[in-house]
């Protein structure tokens, strides 16, 4: 089965203790392990069948991997309560079951072939957007489970946020989640992989689930019924949340890079610029420049810029060499072209470009992105094009410590969750929602903290010292 990955034996026992919690099983009932592999589960099932003196119940493991399926019909072949089948458990409904457990495949959309998509899609409801194959566990399982039957899975985290899980959300709406528990990042070693162990009970409930954090921590949370997103039951928004301020609050600038109206005129490589106009040139970059699996911030690209460095619009008479360069009929048949000469002169950018709070250390991020992340600009001469956001604190010393959290596991799930979702599943970063990434007081250095006003937590339009 594509996505294996071996359950390790301390997480399994701790699952199937949620299992039967005050919910013995009888020997007759029907226990199902729907990717059972070599037989993790069950080996925890017999574990603790052994060490509270219970008759194993009846157990049926499935699996499509022919080589798993070898090993574990050979290791229970003298369990008659056991069998062990070679089966594809999304595309042959079994019996129904009192108890199902299991660690589904984790497989995205990225990873299937075009006619496994389209087949997914017509048997199962929660095929839709960039959906994972762990979804269809879910609803083929749910369809198996008798009524007060219990299920526990542990998958990613994910399904309680991304959009391409909402039809899965909702389906699990119609029944009683227990409790998720959400592992430590690192349960599975080296792989990280955010697990939540998720409880189910076949029954309608208005009851609460119980949230059991990474902290230790419990909450009980009313989920939302409707699709959409868990995360703000679960974590709360910056107004409720005590502790913390909005990136906003401790922002001097979050804004869209500069807009000029015609890159193509102003926008070249480095080789490409005549050293005559190196003097109105800066550093930039674009979003396609940032890389998530590299932290250095460079492109070979200069913006020609006809604006000092306090940000005013070089007179026209003052332009010289620029000036000649601007006019070249090319050039200026495109800046002709722009709307904004209606209102502006004619070589000026479509909107003016910030350079005396620019050209500093600041953190950038791409406007559209599959994964966010967040790097530093040490050097601060770089302008960004409008494809980059770029942030500047109010406080420089708070720069390290803003782009480490930026970069952290709950920041993404956060963005995940409010940000507007563009084509394939990408998300689309804007100043509004970085504005409003909440911000614990820990992370921040006490003097500087301790002379700042936060009498409350405020969404980040009301701050007028916030631009962009």
């Amino acid at each position: 089965m594509k996505g294996f990955v071996p359950t390790p034996p301390s997480i399994v026992d701790h699952m199937v203790a949620k299992l039967f919690e005050n919910n013995l099983p009888d020997p007759e009932d029907n226990l199902l392990d729907p990717g059972c592999g070599r037989g993790a589960f069950i080996d925890g099932i017999i574990r603790w069948c052994e060490k509270n003196n219970r008759d194993v119940p009846r157990i049926t493991g499935i699996d499509s991997d022919q080589k798993h399926i070898a090993i574990a019909q050979k290791k229970y072949s003298e369990f008659p309560s056991i069998e062990i089948r070679h089966e594809d458990f999304l595309l042959r409904v079994p019996e129904k079951f009192n108890f199902i457990i299991g660690n589904p495949p984790y497989v995205p959309i990225t990873g299937l072939t075009e006619q496994e998509k389209n087949v997914y899609r017509t048997l199962f409801q929660s095929a839709t957007g960039r959906f994972d194959l762990y979804f269809f566990f879910f609803e083929q399982a749910l369809n198996c489970l008798e009524k007060e039957g219990r299920l526990v899975f542990i998958t990613p985290e994910k399904y309680l946020s991304v959009k391409s899980a909402s039809q899965l959300r909702i389906i699990l709406s119609g029944y009683n989640i227990n409790e998720i528990d959400l592992l430590h990042e690192h349960s599975f070693g080296n792989l990280v992989t955010y697990p939540a162990v998720t409880t189910i009970t076949h029954k309608k409930s208005n009851a609460p689930t119980t949230i059991i954090f990474r902290d230790g921590q419990t909450k009980p949370v009313q989920l939302p019924k409707d699709g959409t997103s868990a995360f703000p039951a679960l974590y709360g928004t910056p107004r409720e949340r005590a502790g913390y301020c909005t990136l906003g609050d401790l922002c001097l600038r979050i804004s869209c890079g500069v807009a000029t109206g015609a890159d193509a005129v102003f926008v070249h490589k480095k080789s490409e610029i005549p050293s005559d106009l190196k003097t109105y040139v800066y550093p930039t970059i674009t979003g396609r420049d940032l890389s998530f699996n590299s932290s250095k911030v460079q492109s070979d690209l200069e913006m020609i810029t006809p604006y000092e460095a306090s940000g005013k619009l070089i007179p026209e008479s003052q332009l010289g060499t620029l000036k000649t360069f601007l006019l070249w009929p090319e050039n200026h048949d495109r800046l002709l072209k722009r709307t904004c000469t209606t209102k502006k002169p004619w070589y000026a950018f479509h909107e003016n470009p910030p350079l005396t709070q620019i050209l500093q250390r600041k953190i950038l991020c791409k406007d559209i992105t599959e994964t966010p992340f967040f790097r530093i600009d040490y050097s601060g001469n770089i302008v960004p094009g409008h494809s980059v956001y770029y942030i500047i604190p109010k406080n420089p010393d708070l720069l390290e410590t803003l782009h480490n959290y930026l970069n952290s596991h709950e920041v993404r799930l956060w963005l995940e969750s409010n940000c507007q979702h563009a084509a394939n599943g990408f998300l689309r970063l804007q100043s509004t929602i970085l504005k409003q990434i909440p911000v614990p007081f820990s992370i921040l250095e006490n003097d500087w903290l301790s002379s700042q006003k936060f009498t409350t937590l405020h969404a980040p339009e009301d701050s007028a010292e916030i631009a962009g």
